[in-house]
């Protein structure tokens, strides 16, 4: 059974920085497309960071590029979210996904729980 599992969410100011952690377990994500999604009140779940297996730099959309890294340690079977100079429009839930194919196309396969992450103004 396959388990993606984040932590590292919270509350912070505007301006601070978290880094969210997803330990993937029950099959190796190694060769596969990974993200994380994100949704706020009230809005619709949206992709706010990819890393595809191939070359290629990974996914961000204007919203969080610059402030947003995500990167993986195959080793450990992790993708992490590195986010900086976060804002109050950051606050969602944040899920990471997994893809069962090398690109971030389409629906993910694999969801997380999610974590939430606030920021205060």
């Amino acid at each position: 059974q396959v388990q993606l599992v984040e932590s590292g969410g919270g509350l912070v100011q505007a301006g601070d920085s978290l880094r969210l952690s997803c330990a993937a377990s029950g099959r190796t994500f190694s060769t596969n497309a990974m993200g994380w999604f994100r949704q706020a009140p009230g809005k619709e779940r949206e992709l706010a960071a990819a890393i595809s297996y191939s070359s290629g730099a990974p996914y961000y959309p204007d919203s969080v590029k610059g402030r947003f890294t995500i990167f993986r340690d195959n080793a450990k079977n992790t993708v992490y979210l590195q986010m900086n100079s976060l804002k109050p429009e950051d606050t969602a839930v944040y899920y990471c996904a997994g893809w069962a194919g090398t690109y971030y196309g389409g629906r993910p396969d694999y969801w997380g729980q999610g974590t939430q992450v606030t920021v205060s103004s």
